[in-house]
């Protein structure tokens, strides 16, 4: 993930300490019931498309737009299906970052998967009986997406995402 402007600006300012940002992570689906899938230019994985909002962008707006940046494809946000506080992590050039991920369930509207920025070194459409290798990260997402369940979330008991289910929405 590209570093926004805005944190390059507060990390002027705040070195390296830790900053607590939004997240936004998008499981696409099209009209075949396949999963779009990017590779990530950083680590060489598959994974969910994501990103930071900009200061000011709702959520469900951060999301689509990174899906169009990031894969050329267009989406509409259709539910939320999780919310999660990460654990922190530190970046090699020592920046240390905790996300609150908010994950939605997007549908296809146009555009042809390809890699659109220097994000990805490749994006396609998998069918979900055929999903490259996924971090638990990935596949809970996936899981929680197709479900036809509430949005899940941590209710901050011990064992978090282990302890089972988690919390719904009312």
């Amino acid at each position: 993930m590209a570093t926004p402007d805005f944190i390059r600006t507060i990390r002027a300012s705040a070195g390296h300490q830790l900053l607590y940002l939004p997240g936004v992570s998008a499981v696409v689906l099209d009209d075949d019931g396949r999963v779009l899938l990017a590779r990530r230019a950083d680590t060489g994985g598959w994974s969910l498309v994501g990103g930071i909002p900009e200061p000011g962008e709702q959520p469900a707006v951060a999301v689509v737009r990174e899906v169009e940046e990031e894969t050329a494809v267009r989406c509409r946000a259709e539910r939320v299906v999780l919310v999660q506080g990460l654990e922190p992590v530190q970046y090699p050039n020592e920046d240390r970052c905790q996300f609150m991920d908010i994950t939605f369930l997007c549908r296809a509207t146009g555009g042809e998967a390809r890699v659109n920025d220097d994000e990805s070194l490749d994006v396609g459409w998998f069918p979900l009986d055929a999903l490259p290798d996924l971090s638990e990260f990935a596949l809970l997402r996936i899981k929680q997406a197709l479900a036809d369940e509430p949005t899940w979330f941590d209710p901050g008991t011990p064992g978090g995402l282990d302890a089972g289910r988690g919390g719904t929405a009312r």
